[in-house]
């Protein structure tokens, strides 16, 4: 979201402020007393109320994380005062946002309006005034001396990356276009033929991966959000694959596809992340799409780990395909939304990592048919700051090996297998939205031995892949309108 009206500046934005306060003084409340009363009329920090109830979904400077930044052009609900009001007030269940009327007075929806619009002014005109420079940005890291370089810009909100044989690298937008990059040289190509996706809060177009014997098959995979269903404005996930011919995507084949009757009128916790493994069978993750009852039911897709073969069809060795009543291609389930797939290079074990809600982000290792607990155990609560349920732990259900309170908005995973950072050699490597975080983990079996913050701060970092010149390449989504989405990558920096 951004601020409609043309930049002003810190002096002329704060006599507005003293204007309108004077305004709202003279103006009779259209709140009744009693309304207030019962919500209790003691004065309430504003920066503290946001601190609770807003900054683990929309950041602790409003720049975004699971729910869209306040701080750019988009405004999902309108830009006016009045329409802020009426979205903190009234909430968005469907897109996962709850009505806050309920635990705040007129006053204090107020004050978050305010919040708002200064947190806009200071983004845009308090240092950084401009985009941190990423071209050659030293990181200073605990085992080498890196840098970032720029692979290629220009991109809006590059999602999932694979590389081809040839060393191209394949780039999905969330807005729907496939782009074709060669290190090197930038953005070289652009794949038309892609299914349009479903655009709404968390949908659009998302992962991408390439067959493992592409060199013969020529098969690439694409997950994305698409309308249907048996109501207006429903959606669900579909997965898909093709062939690219002529920078044209062709020999589309549905792969999955939900029911009519399961495309839910709600915009939230799509997945979808993929991983081939390395027998071949491709495992994809879809969200519980705010259903959460529907994680723990093996009769519905949603909050599951998926396996199918390369050509969309089931594995006779899934866990569930004996069973009438369930799924056949899930894999494991009692799940959120998962955004990192990633297999360990020494034990073949799948390992995710999966958004909580407020609080309880979760880093887990996945075995066959096992349930890993969702909404049953959580070690979150509701973003409204209500209880989910008082159980962090039941028999039968799954412990995470890591689990973040408070959020880090956890999203991609790789195991690092390249040659030029050898004392990273399987080390697990973790991006997070909130901070703006890069990761890195060194395990001991399923125990995390230590924990690096590689970087922080650069942009939003949604994927992150080991190219075939053994170096780290990243997926970074900026927060400045002038600094578009680009692919970096990390490489070696010389020692000062």
């Amino acid at each position: 979201m951004n601020f409609p009206s043309p930049l002003l500046t810190l002096r002329q934005f704060a006599v507005l402020l003293m204007v309108s306060s004077a305004l709202h003084a003279q103006t009779p409340s259209t709140t009744k007393p009693a309304e207030d009363a019962a919500k209790g009329t003691a004065p309430r920090s504003i920066p503290k109320i946001h601190a609770d109830l807003c900054s683990t979904c929309h950041g602790v400077n409003w720049e975004g994380g699971r729910a869209p930044s306040m701080l750019d052009d988009v405004w999902a609900h309108g830009s006016t005062d009045a329409d802020l009001t009426r979205s903190i007030s009234e909430g968005s269940p469907a897109n996962g946002m709850p009505p806050f009327g309920p635990l705040l007075t007129s006053s204090e929806i107020r004050g978050l309006v305010i919040l708002i619009r200064e947190a806009r002014v200071k983004a845009l005109g308090v240092p950084p005034a401009t985009p941190p420079a990423i071209a050659d940005q030293a990181v200073p890291s605990e085992l080498y001396p890196l840098k970032l370089e720029v692979v290629a810009g220009g991109l809006e909100t590059p999602w999932g990356m694979a590389f081809l044989p040839d060393g191209r690298l394949l780039v999905t937008e969330r807005p729907g276009r496939l782009r074709l990059v060669e290190p090197g040289h930038g953005i070289v190509g652009t794949i038309s033929g892609v299914p349009k996706p479903w655009l709404k809060q968390d949908g659009g177009l998302f992962d991408v991966a390439v067959h493992p014997d592409y060199a013969h098959t020529g098969w690439i995979y694409l997950s994305y959000s698409e309308p249907g269903g048996t109501e207006a404005g429903a959606s669900s996930t579909r997965v898909i694959r093709g062939r690219i011919r002529d920078n044209q995507l062709v020999d589309q084949q549905t792969l999955f596809q939900a029911a009519p009757e399961l495309y839910w009128n709600s915009n939230i916790h799509f997945g979808s992340r993929f991983r081939f493994d390395r027998d071949g069978f491709l495992y994809f993750s879809i969200g519980d799409r705010g259903h959460r009852d529907d994680a723990q039911s093996l009769a519905s897709p949603y909050g599951k780990l998926h396996r199918i073969r390369d050509d969309g069809s089931i594995p006779a060795d899934n866990p569930f395909v004996s069973r009438a009543d369930a799924v056949k291609s899930v894999y494991s389930y009692g799940h959120r939304n998962q955004q990192g797939i990633a297999q360990h290079p020494v034990t073949g074990e799948i390992w995710t990592a999966e958004h909580g809600p407020r609080g309880g982000d979760e880093l887990n290792v996945i075995a066959k048919g096992h349930n890993y607990g969702w909404p049953v155990i959580t070690y979150g609560m509701n973003d409204d700051g209500t209880p989910i349920t008082d159980l962090t732990a039941k028999e039968g259900m799954e412990q995470p090996v890591r689990y973040w309170t408070p959020s880090i908005a956890t999203c991609a995973l790789e195991f690092y297998t390249g040659d030029k950072f050898p004392r990273w050699k399987n080390n697990l490597f973790l991006t997070a939205l909130k901070g703006n975080q890069l990761i890195r983990l060194e395990l001991d079996g399923h125990k995390i031995a230590h924990e690096e913050v590689i970087f922080r701060d650069l942009g939003r970092v949604r994927d992150v892949v080991t190219g075939p010149d053994g170096y780290l390449y990243l997926a970074i989504n900026t927060l400045f309108a002038d600094s578009p989405g680009q692919i970096v990558r990390l490489v070696p920096a010389r020692a000062p």
